[in-house]
């Protein structure tokens, strides 16, 4: 059997913490930021974990267990 590939567009977008859970950045951080307020900007920027019901599908994108 010939090994198991992952997306590539998720091993790009999400990163596994050491206890497992999965971390990802916030969308909406690119472009048109002149609009943006600063404070919502700065919330923007900082990572933070994927939701408990996406986890199953993303760890089978990346060939988690």
């Amino acid at each position: 059997m010939p090994k198991m590939k992952t997306k590539s567009s998720a091993k790009k977008r999400f990163k596994v913490t050491g206890s497992g859970k999965l971390k990802r950045k916030h969308a909406f951080k690119s472009h048109i930021l002149t609009k943006k307020s600063k404070k919502r900007k700065l919330k923007l920027t900082h990572d933070t974990l994927v939701h408990k019901s996406d986890e199953a599908n993303i760890k089978q994108q990346l060939n988690l267990k």
